[in-house]
């Protein structure tokens, strides 16, 4: 295909395709739909429209490969995985494009993802040589009691579009080195990072089936997604994306009781405590909020401050804010906050700031739509803020810091704790006892305790309550992608 552009970068043409990956071959559809560059509004290109048939097709062909693919010895599956993520690493430049194109992230911001995405192959190539089995002692003379761990078989991948690459290989570098096969639904908005994933898979020589890839739009994503739930053939659900869908598909796959992981919704407390060294904690808030202009999942999305030191830090968030923040295309080399991914998530964080500012928050830098466009937004600061308020309620997605003024370390912890969700927790404190403490009791599935990022390919990532089920990453993210099998020889 010819390349696309994207302002003043042309998109590798090597690596943008516009079809589905069905068995290994591109898949052309009656209808496409059109992918945006959130910055411009400028179409990127028209990408094949798949329906329930090409989901079916795509379990089917996932199905047929699966006897070969989980047969190979895991040291080949681990060669294909290895030479999967060389790719990767060959090109990343290239990828770097088209997540800044299709996602609107800062470059810098987009290489950081594609070299987090590929250790992600790389991690896994070297797990799938480490899956064991055990050998348990029998109550019987004549008995032997084995263990054997083998793939679920078809695994269903839905992912969103903040991490339109890492998401993917998170979950699919596992599930291949398992012995499993794939099929990846990426999010509308960023269909062309799977697709260019499924360009280099080819290349890799993983098999035609193994990673299948059906990309749609908004309007067939239902259909797609009761396929991927629903169809017999489909052993696995992996999803990252809202609790809202999460509990739907659980719904449509408790029908044939398919296993299930499922990476939600976050609402992320900050916790600043008297102790805090001021300074590092500012940084730590500064990168944990604004990277992906807020629309991460486990971003912070409410800080608690002690009402020692609240002053002294809102300030300095703010002057850190108007000092090392730059909004722009993601393609300048000077910008650090992107557009956001439509306008539909411009209006969510002007609805949140209304709301506060209608209950008595107080504005201390941005506030508005930025200049640039209908997609960006100011980096914002609010204090004054109350519990009561929308924006410490629910997940803003958003580049919008809402800071709220406590007493006591038990107020923190329980304002903290009110959520429903648990993915991950933040706090800054120099008091060893307290450290402890807090840490044991945010009801979080991942602590960052004076650190503002966390996320890396040996720390199992997942949360607790609901923001889902299951593990990602690290040594346990690869058990999300096996079944355990019970051996008894007797007569020996």
């Amino acid at each position: 295909p010819a390349a696309a552009r994207s302002g003043s970068w042309a998109l590798p043409a090597a690596l943008v395709r516009r079809g589905g990956l069905v068995g290994g071959q591109w898949l052309e559809t009656p209808a496409a739909f059109p992918v945006q560059d959130p910055a411009s509004g400028e179409e990127l290109g028209r990408v094949a429209d798949c329906g329930a048939a090409e989901a079916r097709a795509a379990v089917r062909a996932a199905h047929e490969a699966g006897a070969a693919w989980g047969r190979l010895p895991a040291k080949e599956r681990s060669v294909r995985l290895r030479r999967w993520y060389e790719l990767m690493m060959e090109n990343k430049e290239e990828l770097a494009r088209i997540i800044t194109a299709e996602n609107g992230k800062p470059l810098k911001e987009a290489q950081g993802e594609i070299l987090y995405s590929a250790s992600f192959l790389e991690w896994f190539a070297e797990e799938a040589r480490r899956v064991y089995g055990d050998i348990i002692p029998a109550s019987a003379k004549d008995r032997r009691m084995l263990v054997l761990k083998q793939p679920v078989g078809v695994a269903a991948i839905i992912t969103p579009w903040n991490f339109p690459s890492a998401m993917i290989t998170r979950k699919v570098g596992a599930a291949l080195a398992a012995g499993c096969t794939v099929v990846v639904k990426p999010a509308e908005d960023t269909p062309l990072s799977a697709l260019a994933l499924g360009e280099l898979a080819n290349q890799a020589g993983i098999p035609g089936g193994v990673y299948n890839v059906v990309p749609c739009s908004r309007q067939q994503t239902q259909a797609v997604g009761e396929v991927l739930c629903t169809d017999p053939l489909v052993a696995k659900i992996s999803f990252t994306g809202s609790t809202a869908t999460g509990k739907i598909l659980l719904k449509h796959a408790a029908g044939t009781v398919k296993r299930v992981s499922m990476e939600l919704g976050g609402h992320a407390p900050f916790i600043v405590f008297d102790s805090a060294n001021v300074d590092r904690a500012v940084a730590g808030a500064l990168a944990s909020k604004y990277r992906n202009s807020g629309q991460t999942c486990v971003c912070t999305n409410r800080f608690l401050v002690q009402k020692k030191i609240h002053d002294q830090f809102v300030e300095k968030f703010a002057k850190a804010i108007e000092r090392e923040l730059r909004v722009g295309s993601g393609f300048d080399a000077e910008t650090t906050q992107g557009p956001l991914i439509n306008e539909k998530a411009v209006e969510k964080v002007e609805r949140h700031i209304h709301d506060a500012i209608s209950q008595g928050a107080s504005v201390v830098t941005g506030g508005k739509r930025h200049s640039l466009g209908k997609n960006f937004f100011e980096p914002t600061l609010l204090s004054n803020v109350t519990t009561k308020m929308l924006c410490t309620q629910e997940e803003t997605f958003g580049p919008l810091a809402p800071v709220i003024k406590f007493e006591t370390e038990a107020e923190a912890i329980a304002i903290a704790n009110a959520a429903n969700v648990g993915l991950a927790g933040y706090f800054y404190s120099q008091d060893p006892s307290q450290i402890w403490r807090v840490a044991e009791q945010l009801e979080v599935g991942m602590v960052g305790v004076n650190e503002g990022i966390i996320s890396s390919v040996e720390g199992p990532f997942g949360g607790i309550k609901e923001s889902g089920l299951g593990r990602e990453g690290s040594k346990y993210g690869i058990d999300e992608y096996l079944e355990i099998k019970y051996i008894c020889f007797g007569g020996l």
